[in-house]
């Protein structure tokens, strides 16, 4: 067999010239995070990742992370539904500006935060009025995680409405549905996976924030001081902790992929729903 043709067999119809530059690109996100994985301090990873900073950050995170996502799904799935299924003037702008967070520095979107609901903000002065101040509290840190994670949720749900079709609401409409009993019965069954894919997706983002929660919520232990802020704060004192704290990041983040990817595609819960 020659060359040619083992390189076919091994890689298909992929030449071989691109699975060498796919195995650079590999290496280029790989390689840092076994570089890191060896900085670990094994011997003291116990105590350095339970201090009583880290576990208050970790616990801080885990619980803004999950309400930031339940906050994307309540109003990530009407939007996308929205913007998958009607028409109106000025839809290609709703859709720029839904998903401007994801190109956008989170730093800005700490300000524009802030600008809004800041004491001196568009509307933080009406709730400061009422009594409510939200900017530099725990509420401004989950605000600032359903800001920058929202548009993935919306953008993975939209995609799959759009794969899907309209082909099984019309019929369910035609045998006499409500659109409610179409939505709830039909299209969300459909795109259940994308759903679920897009909240992990949420989640994970709202997990990492660091921009625009320090410009927005601040970092005050116990109440502001996520986890990546923690790791900010312990890479300049004690580096070994730091590092501890990134390597929990990365084992959660690789719990988050493993999840996202066995979510399974909407082709498999479609055959199951006419089934």
């Amino acid at each position: 067999m020659s060359r040619e043709s083992r390189g076919r067999a091994r890689f298909g119809a992929v030449p071989l010239w691109v699975g060498a530059i796919a195995a650079l690109g590999a290496l280029f996100v790989v390689l840092p995070l076994v570089a890191m994985t060896a900085r670990v301090n094994w011997a003291g990873f116990g105590a350095l990742v339970t201090s009583e900073s880290s576990l208050a950050a970790l616990g801080l995170s885990l619980r803004t992370s999950i309400t930031a996502t339940g906050l994307c799904v309540v109003v990530g799935v009407p939007l996308a539904l929205v913007l998958a299924r009607s028409t109106f003037p000025g839809q290609r702008v709703v859709r720029a500006l839904v998903l401007l967070p994801l190109v956008l520095p989170p730093v800005v979107g700490g300000i524009a935060l802030l600008a809004t609901f800041g004491r001196q903000g568009l509307l933080g002065s009406t709730f400061e009025v009422l009594g409510i101040d939200i900017a530099f509290s725990t509420t401004a840190v989950v605000i600032a995680q359903a800001f920058v994670a929202l548009p993935f949720l919306v953008l993975s749900l939209e995609g799959a409405l759009r794969t899907v079709g309209t082909r099984f609401e019309a019929i369910g409409a035609t045998l006499g549905a409500r659109p409610t009993t179409v939505m709830r019965r039909i299209t969300l069954p459909l795109v259940a996976p994308a759903l679920v894919s897009g909240a992990v997706l949420s989640f994970a983002r709202a997990l990492g924030e660091f921009g625009a929660t320090l410009t927005f919520a601040g970092s005050l232990q116990g109440t502001t001081r996520t986890l990546p802020l923690e790791i900010y704060l312990q890479r300049e004192t004690s580096p070994d902790a730091a590092v501890a704290l990134s390597f929990v990041l990365i084992a959660v983040a690789l719990v988050i992929v493993g999840v996202t990817h066995g979510a399974g595609g909407t082709r498999t819960l479609r055959g199951s729903v006419l089934r």
